[in-house]
């Protein structure tokens, strides 16, 4: 390591990995908005909050959760311009309250406000 290393980590920081919490979190707070399929909220990620990266692993398994919550529903559509049919996700009727609480843990945690 040189000096030189320090400066450029600080200045270019690798990306961040979100855990699972906050991939729930993000998860909630993009399919507030609409439904999603998976690629789709890795690179919607990316390209808003480009510091920020989720693995395959992490999304798959905090959509897991979240199926198995009853939090999201998945289903089966065919994308235009696409090649195969994508599993979207939506949130479930009964969980909207919850998941405005939790989606909005998102961007307060994106701001630095919470501790």
């Amino acid at each position: 390591m040189k000096i030189e290393d320090i400066y450029k980590f600080f200045k270019d920081p690798p990306p961040t990995y979100l855990c699972q919490e906050l991939a729930v979190c993000y998860i909630l707070y993009v399919l507030l908005q609409g439904e999603s399929y998976g690629t789709e909220l890795i690179q919607k990620l990316e390209s808003e909050y480009p510091t920020y990266r989720l693995s395959d692993t992490v999304l798959y398994s905090a959509i897991k959760f979240l199926e198995d919550q009853k939090a999201v529903t998945g289903y089966w559509k065919k994308l235009e311009g696409r090649g195969r049919p994508r599993r979207m996700y939506q949130i479930s009727s009964e969980w909207q309250a919850q998941a405005e609480d939790l989606g909005h843990l998102w961007p307060e945690y994106i701001n630095g406000r919470t501790k």
